[in-house]
């Protein structure tokens, strides 16, 4: 997949093709409601003629007299009998509508992507709807669509979920679950007949939450096989949906999560669904992940900049914030090459711990008498960046700012939701409240220069309501315009989404957050699991990686310092250790590690992932080619005890088949090994090709349980 062809919209016998390398659909308007005949690998050139019949499963007994495709809007009233693309009422009326293509086009909008749009309409239930496909440069469907009462009295929408077809072939349906600590852990599924459903209901997308929803074959591995998928742009709410309906047929599903009677639609209103991603590949998981990669990177507002390592106190000293403490902390991270020094929570207000003191966004002059500059002025006489932690949408009833305005809460009118984490969630829908937050925390940065926030999400949403009303939609709508807003009053500042770590990674915050703090979790074994998934959507330079101390302040397990530093290279890379208690030698192994990291960032943040399938389930093998196949570093993870005195070979793949390579391993502080001596390659390093490599493979060392090699390949004429 290549990012330099333009993708193409045509139109022949009323269906419209829209292409990329690699993907196409066939969008049929020809019986005068939008059909997907085909979405998935190119067609070469089939008619719309030859595809309809193709398309066509004939008439059973039982069935209607003349069986119609369900289409994108999957309607009851053409007979369809799942869940339907638009479900709402007028009272007791218009609670089945019948849309008809009035008119279609297919265009260009100007930005290197292929458009198609379509104007439909329900003249007697009042309702307009427009339909956006548009096809990006690297293969990502975009689908948009906005519902417009045009009739008489309130409409009262229930759900919009954008839906599109899968071929029987795809068998299986992938999705995430998971929890604080250990986010989006995939699930393998028979599509079997009825509904799969996946709601989140936080307020925020949540650590439960499927971060794309996808449709698989029987074969479809990481490395091979077909795999299509749909992905929200939105972290309120959301709803993923995969079903196989009784005439056999499957299709995925999307949408907005949507509270009863949360958005209500006076005469002339309209509602447009988050945007979906669409993502296929014939290249298995890895060529879905290239797709969604390239599209994001391509986006003008991707962090370009080389990704600083970054240091968070948070682990280091919690709420004991010191002045000598963080500036010898500091001096310590320059010396090992941190880039970027945060100071997290603790700073404010009356903010010993986590009771009190929540959303009083002025510096505590109890524990910074001179303010936050002495320790602001010393990091950045240290080259480094300042970073600032925040949590900007929830407030502590013992707070200065909920004792004066007690109404800026999301709540149900006579109830004060329950407690979590002794917090409650500011309403940024109340504009006083949004002034507020948002002219307190721009003076801090502004004040001092902060180059970096980390904006914290620590309890899900629960009344969620607004002057009586749902409040959810509006609530997510205020955090990006807050983010927007915050990042224009102050250019260059860049933005860490962290939700009690993992809990609001998606699609919708990509747009406005520059950096996701992956997982609370910084057990480097738990990380391999977490950090695998979590990278099929989001490009790795966008997930905050760090090395966490030893034990693990999460689990108790101890880890070597090599194993913690290549889970954590994978990523944007950084520390969240004291490094006051590091010993000389571990101080040592990060140094050499910030600086394989800086010298490897580019590839690190811009190859494609790989994901390599391995035939020892107690290992995990994963990497990162560069685009140009010149080098590559890989990770041999052994997670448990393998089963064999000498472990499995495994695999290089995605190098250019007929270059040799340079290849040697590499660790950071030595390498836990019970073997006798290594194998020769780990010793001495070694030459092959490309092919040999992807095929042939390496033997993997004898390493200790929860150990791991970062492996380095380089072209050897470079």
């Amino acid at each position: 997949m290549t990012n330099d062809r333009v993708p193409s919209a045509t139109v022949q016998d009323e269906c419209i093709r829209l292409s990329a390398p690699g993907v196409e659909v066939l969008l049929d308007v020809s019986c005068g409601y939008p059909v997907v005949l085909h979405w998935g690998a190119p067609t070469a050139d089939v008619t719309p003629a030859a595809a309809r019949v193709l398309a066509d499963g004939g008439a059973s007994h039982g069935d209607f007299d003349e069986p119609v495709e369900p289409g994108m809007l999957r309607e009851s009233a053409r007979g369809f009998t799942g869940r339907p693309a638009l479900r709402g009422h007028r009272g007791a009326r218009d609670f089945s509508p019948l849309f008809r293509v009035d008119d279609s086009r297919v265009d260009d909008d100007r930005v290197g992507r292929a458009v198609a749009v379509l104007h439909l309409s329900d003249t007697a239930a009042g309702l307009a709807l427009e339909q956006r496909l548009t096809m990006t440069p690297q293969g990502v469907l975009l689908l948009d669509t906005t519902l417009t009462n045009t009739g008489h009295g309130v409409y009262t929408l229930d759900e919009l979920a954008v839906w599109l077809p899968v071929p029987d072939r795809a068998i299986q349906t992938l999705d995430f679950a998971g929890r604080w600590l250990r986010e989006r852990q995939p699930h393998r599924l028979p599509m079997a007949p009825g509904l799969r459903v996946r709601e989140g209901r936080e307020g925020r997308t949540g650590h439960d939450s499927t971060i794309v929803q996808c449709a698989v074959t029987d074969a479809t591995t990481t490395e091979t096989g077909e795999a299509w998928g749909v992905a929200l742009l939105w972290s309120g709410n959301t709803v993923h949906m995969a079903e196989r309906d009784q005439v056999g047929r499957g299709a995925l599903g999307a949408g907005e999560l949507l509270e009863p009677g949360e958005v209500q639609l006076a005469p002339g209103e309209s509602y447009t669904v988050p945007t979906v991603a669409a993502l296929y590949s014939n290249h298995g998981l890895d060529g879905m992940g290239a797709r969604a990669h390239e599209w994001l990177r391509a986006r003008p507002e991707h962090p370009d900049a080389a990704r600083p390592v970054t240091l968070n106190v948070w682990e280091a000293v919690y709420f004991n914030h010191d002045l000598a403490t963080l500036t010898a902390l500091a001096d310590r991270a320059a010396q090992v090459g941190v880039e970027r020094f945060v100071l997290d929570d603790g700073w404010f207000g009356a903010r010993r711990d986590d009771t009190s003191g929540l959303g009083d966004w002025v510096v505590s002059a109890a524990v910074w008498p001179d303010g936050l500059a002495p320790l602001v002025d010393h990091v950045k006489s240290l080259e480094m960046q300042f970073g600032l932690w925040f949590e900007g949408e929830m407030v502590n009833p013992d707070s200065d700012v909920y004792r004066l305005h007690p109404d800026w809460i999301l709540h149900v009118p006579g109830r004060v939701p329950p407690l979590a984490r002794h917090q409650l969630v500011l309403d940024l829908t109340h504009p006083d409240a949004y002034a507020y937050v948002l002219d307190a925390v721009h003076a801090v940065i502004s004040g001092y220069g902060v180059d970096y926030i980390k904006w914290d999400h620590n309890r899900r949403l629960t009344d969620a309501g607004h002057a009586g009303s749902p409040a959810t939609h509006s609530q997510t709508l205020a955090i990006y315009r807050l983010f927007d807003e915050l990042r224009l009053r102050n250019p260059g500042l860049e933005i860490e989404s962290c939700a009690s770590g993992g809990g609001r990674v998606d699609l919708g915050m990509a747009m406005h957050a520059d950096r996701f703090w992956t997982s609370d979790q910084n057990d480097a074994l738990e990380r391999q699991h977490i950090q695998r998934w979590t990278s099929l959507v989001i490009p790795p330079e966008m997930l905050g990686t760090h090395v966490g101390p030893a034990p693990s302040h999460s689990t108790g397990r101890v880890h070597s310092v090599n194993m913690r530093a290549i889970t954590a290279l994978f990523g944007h890379a950084g520390i969240e250790w004291n490094l006051l208690d590091a010993t000389d030698v571990e101080l040592a192994a990060l140094a050499d590690w910030t600086v394989f990291y800086r010298a490897h960032r580019r590839l690190l943040h811009r190859g494609r992932v790989v994901r390599v399938e391995h035939p020892d389930p107690t290992a995990l093998v994963h990497g990162v080619v560069a685009a140009d196949g010149a080098s590559a570093v890989f990770a041999y993870v052994q997670c448990a005890t393998t089963s064999g005195t000498r472990p499995s070979s495994f695999r290089l793949p995605g190098l250019l088949p007929g270059v040799l390579y340079r290849v040697r391993g590499v660790t950071f502080g030595g390498l836990g090994a019970v073997a006798l001596r290594a194998p020769l390659w780990v010793e001495h390093g070694v030459e092959a090709t490309g092919t040999a490599l992807a095929t042939i493979g390496l033997r993997a060392p004898i390493l200790w349980p929860e150990e791991a090699l970062l492996v380095v390949v380089e072209r050897s004429d470079a």
